[in-house]
């Protein structure tokens, strides 16, 4: 996939959206999903919760499931990643499984172009949806904009104290 160039906040980043294959950027991926969540969710769980997801856990677990992964590569590193494929729970559903970018490249777009490529990867699907946490609203407000919808499913889930995940899903 060709390069992207953005310019955002006075800041130019360029940056390549491709499928995750060498060990190296499943590392990469591992990081930027133990980096995210500690940036993310340190007010949404329980410190010792997050103290469980460690750096080694994410790249082994980003080696175990490399498959219909992205990354966003800035140079050589790893910067964000989403995670795609068929609905676990609806049918003749595409899901986004999970889609996570360093918060230093925030407002570059990149959240943006991995969105736009899955969705062209599970293009055979007229609806996808995903989960998201509550009380997450930047993200809420990320997947409001691209223009996916509650669809009023939710599910209490336990993350170092009890919270909810909901549903939203996006008609094409």
């Amino acid at each position: 996939m060709a390069a992207t160039l953005v310019e955002t906040m006075g800041k130019e980043t360029e940056f390549v959206i491709k499928p995750m294959e060498t060990p190296e950027e499943m590392d990469g991926k591992g990081y930027v999903h133990w980096k995210s969540w500690h940036e993310t969710y340190a007010s949404l769980t329980g410190a010792v919760y997050l103290e469980r997801i460690t750096l080694e856990k994410c790249k082994e677990n980003a080696r175990c499931w490399s498959e219909n992964t992205l990354v966003a590569k800035s140079g050589d590193k790893v910067v964000g990643f989403l995670c795609y494929g068929k609905s676990n729970e609806l049918p003749d559903c595409g899901e986004v499984y999970a889609l996570y970018v360093l918060r230093e490249c925030h407002g570059t777009q990149i959240g943006y172009q991995l969105m736009n490529a899955a969705m062209e990867q599970i293009r055979e699907y007229s609806k996808v949806n995903l989960w998201v946490l509550q009380g997450n609203e930047r993200a809420i407000r990320f997947y409001e904009r691209y223009g996916f919808r509650f669809d009023g499913t939710s599910a209490e889930i336990m993350m170092g104290r009890q919270n909810t995940k909901l549903r939203m899903v996006y008609e094409r």
